[in-house]
């Protein structure tokens, strides 16, 4: 398995824009905390969550996306159950979500992202204040974060097995915790 900073390098020769590194650090975070919580290596679930769509910029079309990172992630050596993960979570390959890791990272993709765009909107621009409920209501919101796929989030806490309520709680949670990392800890700089 290679390491977090060969990781980090990868994505960051594909990746130049700040919004989509700091989704990758996000999923990052949710996809570690999970293999906290599930006693799973931390280390691969993270890297997995960093790396998820890394090749995204660059090649951002349902007939690329995942397809040349699935490549590339081959070329340099990574696990298949990573690459599987990865390409897994993009519901327009039409994989089956077997493993904890492909459920979890398919569960923390769009969650991460939405929380984060929960937190932005908030006066504080901190992470640590999103509620669940505000969550919640976001979602309901349909004008709120276009991008983000409702049915995704939804599906993701089902097919995890985890309350909604809950995953939403367990992401906030594991994105509080590298919130100076995403700009979200309050303070003026974010």
């Amino acid at each position: 398995m290679k390491t977090r900073d060969e990781a980090l390098k990868l994505l960051q020769e594909y990746t130049k824009t700040d919004s989509l590194l700091r989704h990758a650090f996000a999923v990052e975070a949710s996809c570690r905390a999970y293999a906290r919580k599930f006693g799973e290596d931390e280390e691969k679930w993270g890297i997995t969550g960093l790396l998820h769509d890394f090749d995204y910029e660059m090649y951002p079309t349902p007939d690329e996306h995942t397809i040349v990172g699935a490549r590339i992630l081959a070329e340099q050596g990574y696990p298949e159950d990573v690459i599987y993960a990865i390409r897994a979570h993009a519901d327009y390959n039409n994989l089956e979500r077997n493993t904890l890791l492909d459920k979890v990272l398919y569960a923390s993709d769009e969650l991460s992202g939405f929380v984060m765009a929960v937190a932005m909107v908030r006066p504080t621009k901190n992470v640590a204040d999103v509620e669940v409920k505000s969550v919640k209501k976001k979602l309901k919101d349909k004008a709120f974060a276009r991008g983000v796929n409702r049915d995704d989030v939804y599906r993701g806490a089902e097919e995890l097995g985890i309350p909604l309520d809950e995953h939403i709680a367990f992401v906030i949670d594991a994105l509080t915790q590298v919130a100076d990392r995403l700009g979200l800890d309050g303070t003026e700089s974010a």
